[in-house]
């Protein structure tokens, strides 16, 4: 049996777990000549609350999700990818990796770490990883 992966949505939010997984989808791209959709979701619920006290968190956020998704394009290209996508949105994370952004690129594989940067939400109420392979309508390879 041979499976093939044409799109390849990899979930980064610069987490070692997340550089792992990039690392990993960047092996499984180049070996199916892949398109790789690199997606970064910004949790705006995180700083919703604080923005009251500080106007200047959600331009952070962006700008940080910017500087971090052109890191790994630039490391993608390195690698000798040519085909690669950025994706930043807004939103939890749970629901927009496997409800949203994979289903608009068509992505026949998520790739994300086992945990990430959110260690308090996961302690409450689940991992993102859970989450993706639970709703998610393609293959899921999460790595740790």
């Amino acid at each position: 049996m041979n499976f093939e992966y044409k799109d390849i949505v990899v979930a980064v939010d610069g987490s070692d777990a997340s550089e792992v997984a990039f690392k990993k989808s960047l092996e499984i791209a180049r070996r199916n000549s892949a398109r790789l959709i690199l997606a970064h979701v910004v949790d705006s619920r995180t700083f919703a609350t604080a923005e009251a006290y500080d106007r200047t968190l959600a331009e952070r956020a962006e700008d940080y999700a910017k500087v971090l998704v052109d890191k790994y394009m630039e490391k993608a290209k390195a690698a000798g990818l040519s085909n690669i996508v950025r994706c930043i949105e807004y939103g939890s994370p749970k629901v927009k990796i496997a409800k949203e952004i994979a289903p608009t690129f068509n992505a026949d594989l998520i790739i994300c770490g086992a945990t990430g940067m959110n260690s308090v939400e996961r302690f409450f109420i689940g991992s993102v990883s859970e989450n993706i392979t639970r709703y998610a309508q393609c293959d899921v390879l999460v790595v740790r």
